[in-house]
């Protein structure tokens, strides 16, 4: 059965893709930002550092914050503006290959295991929520969801009918999805952290 045309042309996960793209790619930048501040200015503190708990300063300077070698928002540079292209070339009437739509899917997967993984290390390890990393977390997660049903539902990715009817529904509650992994974050975070009380209560 052919594709119907909002998925081989899926306007809202295009014009997703651009929103978070640019939300994701300003956050690496500003964290860019800070890390070249930081380096020009040895000791100084990041204007993203609100209190012990809130912070730039302590994830910049981790291991954890330059994972390959060189400053993890870099790579944020450079990979927030594939969603963008992507997005924007959907919205021209772009179609893409199934091998295309595959790479995309693990870039994006990469993603959401790397900010996975950083959570788990901010949280349990640093103890440290920075600012600028949260709004990374917040639109990866997401996106990553939308990117994984849109390839289920459009038959990108082989699945049996009844799994792609399951993932078109689901597109609809992504959003809803979202808020729940962000729950659990949040939750996470307040068990270790006890964040909540640090941050409003003073």
């Amino acid at each position: 059965m052919p594709s119907s045309p909002s998925h081989t042309r899926p306007t809202v996960l295009a014009v997703w893709l651009v929103i978070a793209g640019v939300i994701g790619w300003s956050a690496a930048f500003a964290l860019t930002l800070e890390k070249l501040h930081a380096l020009a200015n040895p000791g100084a503190g990041a204007s993203c550092d609100f209190s012990v708990l809130v912070q730039c300063s302590a994830n910049l300077e981790s291991a954890q914050g330059s994972v390959f070698g060189f400053p993890n928002p870099l790579i944020g540079l450079g990979a927030w503006t594939a969603p963008i292209v992507v997005g924007m070339a959907i919205l021209a009437g772009a179609r893409f290959a199934r091998w295309f739509w595959v790479l995309f899917w693990a870039g994006m997967l990469f993603a959401f295991c790397f900010v996975c993984w950083l959570i788990g290390q901010s949280i349990f390890v640093l103890g440290t929520l920075c600012p600028w990393c949260m709004v990374t977390w917040a639109v990866t997660i997401p996106t990553f969801y939308a990117v994984t049903l849109h390839l289920l539902r459009s038959g990108v990715v082989p699945a049996l009918a009844g799994l792609r009817s399951a993932a078109n529904r689901l597109m609809a509650w992504v959003p809803l999805l979202a808020i729940l992994s962000y729950a659990v974050i949040v939750l996470l975070a307040q068990v270790r952290l006890d964040a909540l009380t640090n941050i409003f209560g003073g």
